[in-house]
C-alpha cells in the first residue's frame, strides 16, 4: 500500500489511531460501495466487525493504489 502524506499526518489524530492497515486493505479490496468523485479520488466503504461493526471509508487517490484518508464514518448509509 502507498500513502499520501496527509494520510500518514491524519493517523496521528487520537480518534484514527486505531485504524489498522489490514481493515484499510480490506475495504479496499472488498468495499461495500464505491464512488468516484468529480477530482478522480475514489471512495470505498466496508464494515469492520473488529471495531464494533463501524463502517471505515477509504479514500484513494485516482491511480486506485495510494490511500489519501481512512476514518470510520457515521453517515453512512447502505
Amino acid at each position: 500500500m502507498k500513502f499520501t502524506q496527509y494520510f500518514l499526518s491524519m493517523q496521528q489524530r487520537l480518534d484514527r489511531k486505531g485504524i489498522e492497515l489490514a481493515w484499510i486493505q480490506r475495504v479496499i479490496e472488498q468495499p461495500l460501495r464505491q464512488e468516484i468523485q468529480d477530482d478522480g479520488r475514489i471512495r470505498r466503504w466496508g464494515h469492520v466487525p473488529e471495531a464494533e461493526h463501524r463502517v471505515l471509508r477509504v479514500v484513494l487517490l485516482a491511480d486506485g493504489e495510494t490511500v489519501h484518508n481512512a476514518f470510520f464514518d457515521r453517515r453512512f448509509k447502505p
